[in-house]
């Protein structure tokens, strides 16, 4: 029988159409998956997607932002599985790939923005999990050396070492350590990639696909990727409109993830646990509902809320809605139990994998990022379930209840705190200066 993962590679529609009056055949395929992740005891797959400056409000069936991409995979994998609401990053790209890759904050790792350098010496991901196969396809933006990916340990390295491309259809591709040039639009090369290794493995695979869309530049992907209409190409004209170019970019990223999906076996497939994750939020010139300067790069909520969506094998609760607190950094220790192997008490990482199949409460009790630009200015930022404290690089403070002010428009400090909310800020305070010292 086919996975309902299967099924939504071929239409859109059969996302959405399901009888009201008996129980549909892809319910029934549903609780089959479900029955089959919670009593089959073979390590499964995990497929670690992440999407390239994609906030909040370029997610579909998020409240933040009016006008979404069409992207009816990830709307299956929210359908058959877990939409986590507050979840932080960082704000740019590489602080939150060291973050994911070592399970530490930068304030650790020494990676806080773009353009330094992971020390080749730093304890991975890929070096807990001796019983997988692994591969990292797609942006590194760590380092410039390409020999360092496997040199860290990851088995198999093909993709983009810099932060973007100049061109999606004209771009170097580095394969274990070797440059190339490749005319083919990233996007899909980096799903073929992905295709060749995942077919080539006879062990348990973790594959970490770094998608660099939709990072500018705002090139139009190949029209049978997307739903955007017949988008003129010129500068001019993205420039002055980007959306529906950045949107299409996200729409051909969905195309080939369900490509890469159809294009695995049924018991592949099956044994498979998918998670979606952006990187840092939308960048300013597409950001939506938050101000420019809040969006990507920020440490308000639209530069560092970002979507996280997991489905798949053994993920039971189904068409859910989580709001835990989640780190970057709790991806280390949450893969490496969902793999079966123990967590690194060396981390900044708290699994939540009990939350994937149980209603209870994430085990992070606050969430925390930052970001750097120079040697020695830093904004920080904390959070509880509800209020958010902000320390900015020249010593000016913000709290927010984003429980009421999800938008941050109004800063309590501007005003007498009440006992509560004094209360609050004395503990985040605090709380900051133990991780920060």
């Amino acid at each position: 029988m086919k996975s309902l993962l299967h099924i939504f590679t071929y239409s859109v529609m059969t996302l959405f159409i399901f009888s009201c009056s008996s129980k549909t055949t892809a319910e029934e395929i549903t609780e089959e998956i479900a029955d089959n992740g919670t009593e089959d005891d073979n390590p499964p797959n995990i497929l670690l997607i992440i999407a390239d400056d994609m906030g909040l409000d370029a997610t579909p069936n998020y409240p933040i932002g009016s006008i979404k991409p069409n992207m009816p995979n990830l709307e299956g994998f929210m359908a058959n599985g877990i939409k986590f609401n507050n979840v932080w990053v960082n704000p740019l790209c590489s602080p939150s790939r060291a973050t994911m890759l070592t399970g530490k904050y930068g304030t650790q790792t020494g990676i806080t923005r773009v353009g330094q350098t992971l020390a080749s010496s730093e304890h991975i991901l890929q070096n807990d999990m001796s019983n997988y196969s692994t591969a990292l396809i797609g942006k590194w933006h760590l380092s410039t050396d390409a020999s360092q990916p496997t040199a860290m340990g990851i088995d198999y390295f093909a993709g983009i070492l810099n932060g973007t491309v100049q061109d999606y259809y004209n771009w170097s591709l580095v394969e274990n350590s070797n440059s190339a040039t490749s005319t083919e639009y990233v996007t899909s090369k980096l799903t073929d990639l992905s295709i060749d290794w995942v077919n080539a493995q006879d062990d348990p695979w973790f594959l970490w696909l770094a998608y660099n869309a939709p990072h500018t530049p705002f090139h139009v992907p190949p029209s049978n990727l997307h739903s955007q209409g017949d988008l003129p190409i010129d500068q001019a004209s993205i420039d002055t409109n980007p959306l529906p170019y950045f949107l299409a970019a996200l729409e051909a990223m969905d195309s080939e993830i369900g490509r890469l999906l159809a294009s695995m076996t049924d018991e592949a497939r099956d044994n498979t646990v998918i998670i979606f994750i952006g990187d840092n939020g939308s960048p300013n010139q597409v950001a939506q509902e938050y101000e420019r300067a809040r969006a990507k790069g920020s440490v308000y909520q639209g530069g560092i809320n970002v979507p996280l969506v997991i489905s798949g094998k053994g993920i039971t609760r189904k068409n859910i809605e989580e709001n835990s607190i989640i780190n970057a950094a709790d991806l280390y220790n949450t893969i490496l139990e969902i793999s079966g192997n123990s967590v690194n008490s060396n981390t900044d990482s708290k699994s939540f994998k009990n939350v994937l199949a149980d209603s209870g409460i994430g085990s992070r009790a606050y969430g925390f990022s930052e970001v750097s630009y120079d040697d020695e200015s830093l904004d920080y930022t904390i959070r509880t379930s509800t209020h958010k404290y902000i320390l900015f690089n020249d010593g000016t403070e913000a709290l927010y209840d984003l429980t009421i002010d999800p938008l941050e428009n109004t800063n309590l400090l501007d005003n007498s705190l009440s006992e509560t909310d004094s209360a609050i800020y004395n503990d985040l305070t605090a709380s900051l200066q133990e991780i920060v010292k």
